[in-house]
């Protein structure tokens, strides 16, 4: 079997086709910003994009994502070596404290911005409210969705 992920087919084993998704990327192909957090897709810390859609990567099995393109955190910026406009408005307003989460949340982020380019705060409160951060840095992580939205609109 293969597995789309990031642009790339990438082999997987027969013995691993039936572990989750997140232990597949993380385990097998090395891509370690999706973290293992909750478990049971509560916390988002295991956040990706698949065929666009937010998942829960430690929820899907990754036989089941053999016909679909995943795009982890590590996948964002493509071949550039710029950061994704997301990822920078989280170092520009200090977003990160102690960091376990942040990739979940960036990717949540990036979906709501392909979604909604132009949120509201509710709409980034009710957006994000699937992403658990212990850190309490949820009015840092509006603060740079407001700017990713700017930015990635041209308003900068």
């Amino acid at each position: 079997m293969q597995l789309r992920v990031n642009g790339s087919l990438r082999d997987v084993p027969d013995n691993w086709q039936e572990e989750t998704l997140l232990t597949v990327l993380r385990e097998h192909l090395g891509l370690v910003g999706t973290k293992l957090g909750c478990g049971d897709g509560g916390c988002g810390a295991c956040t990706v994009h698949v065929d666009g859609g937010v998942v829960r990567s430690c929820q899907m099995r990754a036989s089941d994502a053999e016909t679909l393109d995943i795009l982890t955190i590590e996948g964002l910026t493509g071949a550039s070596v710029d950061l994704h406009p997301v990822q920078q408005a989280w170092l520009d307003e200090r977003v990160a404290q102690c960091g376990y989460c942040q990739a979940g949340q960036i990717m949540q982020a990036v979906a709501l911005l392909k979604e909604n380019p132009a949120p509201d705060e509710q709409a980034i409160v009710d957006h994000m409210n699937r992403n658990l951060c212990r850190c309490g840095t949820q009015s840092r992580v509006q603060k740079a969705i407001l700017r990713a939205a700017r930015e990635l609109r041209g308003q900068s």
